[in-house]
């Protein structure tokens, strides 16, 4: 299913569906975020650059990410 698809049942009528939706595009937000995050570390953005980009504090996208880059020794951060 598309983001366009769960957007628009997103705005279902159904409080079910409309919560299930959600719930979709979330975990969709934060996989994008995930792979996006691992690919400016892999081209040598620093955590401050990241953050700024995600408008949220350095130490915030650290805490969330940082623990993914240690435990994954492929990627070498």
């Amino acid at each position: 299913m598309t983001s366009d698809a769960l957007a628009h049942i997103a705005a279902s009528g159904d409080p079910a569906i409309g919560l299930r939706a959600v719930a979709s595009l979330r975990q969709l937000a934060e996989q994008l975020e995930s792979l996006q995050v691992d690919r400016a570390r892999d081209q040598g953005w620093s955590w401050a650059q990241i953050a700024a980009e995600l408008g949220v504090s350095k130490q915030a996208v650290h805490q969330k990410h940082g623990v993914r880059a240690v435990i994954d020794p492929s990627k070498g951060h």
